[in-house]
């Protein structure tokens, strides 16, 4: 009698131990209070609004006074060093977003506050610092109009910066180098991909393991999202220098709508949204995810990925709802664009989508599927609305330990670059550990 007590006792310590461990895989931490009027801290296209570097996890964001902040800390602690810069931004329009990354160095470069205006760019005085040095120029050139600027590190520690030159719909690539041992920017091209002037390239793109730079886009005809149409595919092994299509066939530059090479072909008021995530797998083979209509009307998340050479479409089909994009300006749609991790498994491969649904009620959310054996699993990371949030996750922590961490933050987005008042809400990060169990659960 008395064992049995016994085992039961130890049985009983073992479910608790257990039942605590999987209680702790989701943490969430505060960074500091944030601007929240619209969705300026949490615009999708942000590059990065988090990242890592030799142990130690950065973020920015706007505070309430518009200021730009730096943070950092080192990784698993739950205390921030916080630094509000002497530099603002125009918070009103939420395509002004922040921008950071760590060079080789451990430089901290920022970039933020444009559309379709003047470069805004600065450098810390020293590594792994938060104060910024004066604003500078890059390169001097076509840096009169800028949109959506994101960094990407390189290995050796050098860095790309990417972005629109000109405005929607009529807007061309830009594509610039830093070299960590001269410590200066040139730029490798003034026009990537050209839009001819009649369209822009709304584009995303990710660094693999071996450095290969991977960009995928959608084109837009005019100032209208309803007129994005297809995804399109280049990729650079040389640091952004010299281009090709998965076939490894040469692109001659710049790329342009009849030369690129097509992972998808999606016609114009499809509900095709611009600006979402593209990730590889261990052999660099591309995965693209994006949201456009299905045959029912009803926008649907849906992975492009590239298998033995041929682009394959995988629809996750969960969704109800429909909805209609339609007009310019920065939207208040019912799910946010998403991201999306891939994680290689022995004989299968974890496709993970980051969202936010008003299914869902706008909750931090996965969903989760094996790719040869497709049956979504949904989880909420969060119990709350998070208002208009986009996902934005640390891309060198993922690499580096499979570890997720999201930047959140509650904000309110009405549409067509409206504000609300009074909504600065606290900047947090979300922390999940082994997103391969949450799917076994």
């Amino acid at each position: 009698m008395y064992l049995n007590n016994s085992f039961k006792a130890i049985a009983f310590l073992v479910c608790l131990i257990i039942f605590s461990a999987c209680s702790q895989k989701i943490t969430q931490t505060t960074v500091g209070l944030g601007w929240g009027n619209n969705s300026v801290n949490t615009v999708k296209f942000r590059k990065n609004a988090i990242t890592s570097f030799n142990g130690y996890q950065f973020t920015a964001y706007y505070n309430p006074d518009k200021f730009l902040v730096l943070a950092k800390r080192k990784q698993n602690s739950k205390n921030w060093e916080i630094h509000q810069t002497q530099y603002k931004g125009n918070t009103n329009d939420a395509h002004n977003s922040i921008s950071i990354v760590i060079d080789g160095d451990g430089f901290l470069h920022v970039s933020w506050d444009h559309h379709n205006t003047r470069l805004r760019y600065a450098k810390s005085v020293q590594p792994m610092a938060l104060n910024l040095g004066d604003e500078m120029p890059m390169t001097g050139l076509q840096e009169d109009k800028v949109t959506y600027p994101e960094f990407h590190s390189l290995p050796k520690g050098n860095l790309l910066f990417l972005y629109r030159s000109g405005e929607s719909g009529r807007g061309n690539m830009v594509v610039n180098s830093y070299n960590l041992k001269s410590e200066k920017w040139t730029q490798l091209h003034s026009n990537l991909i050209d839009g001819e002037n009649k369209r822009s390239a709304y584009w995303q793109a990710c660094v693999d393991n071996k450095g290969t730079l991977h960009v995928s886009w959608v084109w837009r005809e005019t100032w209208g999202v309803e007129t994005n149409h297809d995804i399109a595919y280049a990729r650079s092994n040389d640091g952004g220098l010299t281009w090709e299509n998965s076939k490894g066939h040469s692109y001659e530059l710049p790329i342009k709508l009849n030369s690129a090479e097509y992972a998808c072909k999606i016609p114009q008021n499809s509900n095709l949204i611009n600006q979402t995530s593209m990730t590889v797998d261990g052999v660099g083979n591309p995965y693209i995810v994006n949201y456009w209509n299905d045959a029912a009307k009803i926008p649907q998340y849906q992975i492009v990925y590239l298998e033995n050479n041929i682009w394959r479409t995988l629809n996750t089909g969960f969704r109800t709802q429909s909805f209609s994009l339609g007009g310019g300006g920065t939207k208040r749609i019912p799910i946010s664009r998403p991201s999306i991790l891939v994680e290689d498994l022995k004989d299968d491969k974890l496709i993970t989508v980051i969202f936010r649904d008003e299914e869902r009620q706008n909750k931090v959310s996965l969903a989760q599927s094996l790719l040869n054996k497709p049956s979504w699993k949904i989880t909420d990371l969060t119990k709350t609305s998070l208002g208009q949030w986009e996902p934005n996750y640390d891309a060198a922590l993922w690499q580096s330990k499979k570890i997720l961490n999201i930047f959140v933050q509650n904000v309110t987005q009405i549409d067509g670059e409206g504000l609300a008042e009074n909504q600065s809400s606290p900047v947090e990060i979300l922390s999940v550990s082994k997103i391969n169990q949450l799917i076994t659960k």
